[in-house]
């Protein structure tokens, strides 16, 4: 890793061997959780589970984080990268559809190694790289011919709300880079004959309360740039967090069934045909997983 650390868009330029950057964690790659995942979209969890590798640390920190345990690096297990790519492998013998690695941005060069690593040692599933989208395209560069899957989040049209519940007012530029450069290296989506994905982007919207508008310039956005060459997932799970109430009285609610409705109806008018939608009953704090150093 280069010591000045640029592997993210923030760019902070710090040696995270001695400091953390913005994503809160050093050079030292740091698991929070590895184990069968099963609430992904079908085509990724199925029946088996997908192999959910969630690293500790982010770029992002978004203020609703449901993640917020691990985000600021303050849970996890530190591992080499020799026993990554054993967790890859155990994965895989318990059945695993694919190894899903859930905000790796700050790890990436430790990913690369260990992914050849792990399969020259028998990895035969498909890698997918699972994240905020707040990427450069050449830290995506790095994992070309790497991952086969990306399952990037579009969270804002609008750099306001990017800066005010992400403070990244270029998330909406920066996202959109990084999904064609995505685009480029996976192609379109290809299911293998159980349905599971092989290849190709799955673009999530998380639909936050009172932002329909928002989140259909996302769509619209998608569906002129892409067609039905990527899949789009229109979120309903949105759970107000507990750190949120306060500082964020507007978000401090569930979607309301009017709002999702509102967003599949323009997707559906749209013209798009390869989207995932999700029943309301998932936006439970039941369905976030727990990170307590569990790895399997």
């Amino acid at each position: 890793m280069n010591s000045k650390c640029v592997l993210c868009p923030r760019n902070c330029g710090v040696d995270r061997t001695t400091t953390l950057g913005v994503c809160q964690v050093s050079s030292k790659v740091k698991v929070a959780r590895a184990a069968l995942h099963f609430w992904e979209e079908p085509c990724i969890s199925g029946n088996n589970g997908s192999g959910a590798v969630f690293f500790s640390g982010c770029s992002l920190h978004c203020v609703f984080c449901q993640n917020e345990k691990i985000s600021h690096g303050q849970v996890g297990k530190e591992v080499s990268v020799e026993e990554l790519a054993d967790i890859y492998l155990d994965l895989q013998s318990q059945g695993a559809n694919n190894i899903n690695l859930v905000t790796g941005t700050h790890y990436i060069p430790q990913i690369v190694e260990s992914v050849a690593m792990a399969r020259d040692k028998g990895l035969n599933i498909p890698i997918i790289y699972n994240t905020s989208g707040y990427e450069t395209v050449e830290s995506l560069k790095l994992l070309e011919g790497i991952v086969n899957a990306y399952l990037p989040d579009f969270k804002y049209m609008d750099s306001g709300l990017a800066l005010k519940y992400s403070h990244a007012k270029d998330y909406p530029n920066v996202v959109k880079k990084a999904i064609a450069e995505m685009v480029r290296q996976c192609g379109m989506p290809q299911f293998d004959e159980n349905g599971y994905i092989k290849s190709g982007v799955i673009v999530r919207q998380l639909l936050l309360p009172g932002h329909v508008k928002d989140a259909k310039a996302v769509v619209k956005y998608l569906y002129e740039t892409y067609g039905n060459n990527i899949y789009i997932s229109l979120m309903s799970q949105y759970t107000p967090m507990p750190q949120i109430a306060a500082k964020y009285p507007e978000l401090n609610r569930r979607v309301t069934k009017r709002e999702y409705d509102m967003l599949i109806d323009f997707a559906i008018d749209l013209g798009v045909e390869k989207a995932f939608i999700q029943d309301r009953a998932v936006a439970k704090e039941s369905f976030i997983p727990e990170f307590n150093n569990h790895i399997d």
